[in-house]
This record gives structure tokens, C-alpha cells and sequence, in this order.
């Protein structure tokens, strides 16, 4: 295992090229424009997709930024993270017999030139005097935030972090989304003006009776915790998965990567890890699963896509100890599995096979096999669905003023940077229609 060479480095880079501005022409002229159109009702934050790429047709991109505001403060990220195939471009009806409409292509189009041309939101309010804070500044929380203070709120962010875009940010490869675009993004928020106060923790920096004290409303998007455990002996030379991509994207001077690397899980975060592995430089690496192929949570196209960059695939497998030389993994001893009924995630659950244990020879250990529930919900005491904080169709939680927002709340379905965004929305619609009865916390107080 060593350092990653410095020709490796560039490997991460975007994975998309941008659009020229005459192919964003011939692409947006392709579009049918359709009425009621059925990528709009596809995309979680409905944005008015035809509007603005009608307005890329005719060279109006400023006015392409502000359709795609009107709907998603964070257009730029979600052009770039957003599993458009299983969504918007899914939903083109030039799908069924020719290519869909690039359309996460093309809303990144009118996105770079709204940063290059500091195209921003419209704001729509005067001050109101009411205050909301917000924990963390993630896609869910700078969302409602940025809606908050388009609303005339006062809007204070308190992030635990030292740079605020949550997982945009630290936790999805630079080759689908770079660092810098989900700063610029967390600035634009600022500039609507957001205050966003860097490595503030509630509980520890602010307490919750401060907050219900000091503001009208207080939101909570704080994510998810801690990656999960596997339980196993050894776990501790294996390496956090969300940790190895934030080093990938902070500090990938600083990693090594080993010849024969494993990653544990099959969700879009063990692609990632693989791929960052394989790109820069790993040997051999290897996805390895407890279930099958039909049981996996990445998306489609993301495993075509590991597949196409030469990750191998172990299913029905399930690592039962980590194998050490001192402190430094040699292989991971497994189980080989069949699958019985299904558990509580609606999957078939792995049955180990007895007698059935073998070995993956590796140096260096990933793991991504998901996190753990939202520790607030507890702390807060909070009522929780299957460990996610509970909350009403306006996202207020059982505590009276205090919303929740994003991963915490993701009880059921995929947890999604879109979706969050949209939460985000739905919340400052809410918290907008509770503040017009109430006097603003400072005449109150």
C-alpha cells in the first residue's frame, strides 16, 4: 500500500465535461416542450424543466437560473448528484424510442453561468423580524435556509463542521460533484443572507432551550450518524467509508491506496469508495455483499458504471473477521450465504452456509454499509419512526416549533440530495405559514 502517485491525482476530476454553448443549443432544441410535462412531475423539487430549457434554446440563461431557482436553491448540486436517469431524464418521453433529454446536463449549463455571471435568487420579502435557526448546514438545511431569508426571515445556520455543504461537500465524490461547487453554493445562501456560524454543535455549543428561547422557529438537519459496525473481530483496521471519500476530496495528496482493496456494502456510497480506489491506483478491488445482484441499493447505472471501470463483485458473501499481520489487514475471512425471507428491509435475509468459510486476501478494508440513526431524536426526546424523528406532513416534529428536515427524517424510501432539498422547501412553506399569526421573538422578548 502506498501513497497515491501525483498523475493519479487528476483522476477524480468531474467525470462530465461541460456543455459548449452550441451544444447546449442543439440539445435544448430538442426538446418537445411538452404540457404537463412528465419530467417536471418526476423531479422532487418540480422544477419547470421545459421553462428553462426553452430559455436555453433561445440564449436566455439568466433567465433559465431563475426558472430553476424558483423551485431548487441548490440547482448546481442537484444537476450534478441527482440519479437523473431514475428520475427526470427517466421520465422524457423521447426516452422510449430515442435518447432522452440531457436534462442534469443542461441545468448545469444554466448553473455555471448563474455562478459565472453572479446570477442569484430573487429575493421576494421585506424583513419580517421573525428568526428561524437551522442545524446543519447540509442540502436540506441550506435549502430551507435560503427559502427562509428569501421569505424576509432571519436566518442563523449552526454547523458542527468547519465547512458547511454536509455531504455535498465532505461525502460524494469529486467526480460526480467537486468541492468548490458545493461552497459556492453554501456562499450564494450566505449572500441571501444566511448566517452560517462553522463548528457549532447543538448540545454542546447551543442547547436547545437557547434556540427555543432566542428564535420563532428552530429546524433540525442534522443527517444521519456514525457509519454502521459490522460486529466483527478486526473491524477496527478497516476504514470508514465516508471518511475515504472525504480524504479523496480534501487531502488525496495524503492517501494510500492499497493493491488489493475490499469494500464492504453495494449502496452508492461502496461505489464510490471503489472508485476512488480504483482510480487511484488500487490493484485489485473488490465490492463485496451479503446478498445478490437484485438486492443491491445502488442504483442501475451506478453499478454498470463500477462495472465499466473494472470493479470486481463478490455477492453472497458476508465477512466474518478481519485478518491481521500486527496492526495491518492481510485478508478478511468469509461466510458464504443463501438467502431465506425477507427481514425487516423487506429483503431476503443471508443464511450463512455452515462450513462454508474462505478468504479474501486484501490490505486495506473499506466499509459502506450505511449509517446509523439519527442520535437526536433520542437526545431531543424526541417521537421517532424505526429511529428517524417523526414529523407531520410540514415537517414539525413532536416538540411544538421545532421541524426536521432531510436524512433524520428518511424513515422509508432512498435517502437523495433532491429530496432533501425538497424537504428543505416544504418546511420554510410551513414555518412561513405559522410565523404570519405570531409577534417575531425580538419584539417579544
Amino acid at each position: 500500500m502506498g501513497p497515491v502517485p501525483e498523475e493519479k491525482r487528476g483522476a477524480l476530476s468531474e467525470q462530465l465535461p461541460p456543455l459548449t454553448e452550441n451544444a447546449a443549443a442543439v440539445e435544448s432544441d430538442r426538446c418537445l416542450f411538452c404540457y404537463d410535462a412528465p419530467c417536471t412531475h418526476a423531479c422532487p423539487t418540480h422544477i419547470d424543466i421545459p421553462g428553462f430549457i426553452k430559455r436555453i434554446s433561445s440564449g436566455n440563461l439568466r433567465g433559465a437560473a431563475q426558472v430553476i431557482y424558483a423551485s431548487n436553491l441548490l440547482g448546481a448540486t442537484c444537476a450534478r448528484v441527482c440519479p437523473v436517469q431514475e428520475l427526470c431524464e427517466g421520465a422524457c418521453v423521447l426516452g422510449a424510442e430515442h435518447k432522452p433529454i440531457a436534462i442534469g446536463r443542461l441545468q448545469r449549463h444554466a448553473m455555471d453561468y448563474a455562478h459565472e455571471h453572479n446570477v442569484t435568487p430573487i429575493k421576494r420579502s421585506n424583513p419580517t423580524g421573525h428568526r428561524i435557526a437551522v442545524i446543519g448546514a447540509g442540502p436540506a438545511g441550506l435549502s430551507c435556509a435560503g427559502e427562509s431569508a428569501r421569505r424576509g426571515h432571519s436566518v442563523t445556520i449552526f454547523e458542527k463542521r468547519f465547512l458547511p455543504g454536509g455531504l455535498s461537500t465532505y461525502g460524494i465524490i469529486v467526480l460526480r460533484e467537486p468541492m468548490e461547487i458545493a461552497l459556492d453554493e453554501a456562499r450564494m445562501i450566505q449572500d441571501l443572507g444566511v448566517e452560517i456560524l462553522s463548528e457549532r454543535e447543538l448540545g454542546k455549543d447551543v442547547s436547545m432551550a437557547e434556540l427555543q428561547r432566542d428564535y420563532d422557529a428552530v429546524v433540525l438537519s442534522a443527517g444521519l450518524g456514525q457509519t454502521s459496525g459490522l460486529g466483527i473481530d478486526g473491524e477496527h483496521a478497516i476504514i470508514d467509508g465516508l471518511e475515504f471519500i472525504e480524504a479523496s476530496k480534501t487531502q488525496p495528496e495524503k492517501m494510500k491506496i492499497g493493491q488489493r482493496v475490499l469494500v464492504i456494502g453495494a449502496g452508492n456510497t461502496a461505489i464510490d469508495c471503489a472508485t476512488i480506489a480504483r482510480r487511484l491506483g488500487g490493484g485489485r478491488v473488490t465490492i463485496v455483499y451479503r446478498r445478490s445482484e437484485r438486492e443491491m441499493t445502488c442504483y442501475e447505472h451506478e453499478y454498470r458504471f463500477a462495472r465499466e471501470e473494472g470493479i470486481e463483485f463478490r455477492f453472497l458473501t458476508q465477512p466474518s473477521r478481519v485478518l491481521l499481520n500486527g496492526k495491518e489487514p492481510i485478508g478478511v475471512e468469509c461466510l458464504r450465504v443463501d438467502l431465506g425471507t425477507p427481514d425487516r428491509s423487506g429483503r431476503p435475509a443471508p443464511v450463512v452456509v455452515p462450513g462454508s468459510d474462505f478468504v479474501l486476501e486484501a490490505d486495506q478494508i473499506v466499509k459502506a454499509v450505511g449509517q446509523q440513526r439519527p442520535p437526536l431524536a433520542e437526545i431531543l426526546g424526541l417521537r421517532s419512526t424505526n429511529g428517524f424523528i417523526a414529523v407531520d406532513r410540514d415537517f414539525e416534529t413532536s416538540l411544538p416549533g421545532v421541524y426536521a428536515i432531510g436524512d433524520c427524517v428518511r424513515s422509508q424510501g432512498a435517502a437523495s440530495t433532491v429530496m432533501a432539498v425538497q424537504d428543505g422547501k416544504i418546511a420554510a412553506a410551513a414555518i412561513e405559514y405559522k410565523l404570519k399569526t405570531r409577534t417575531p421573538t425580538t419584539e417579544a422578548s
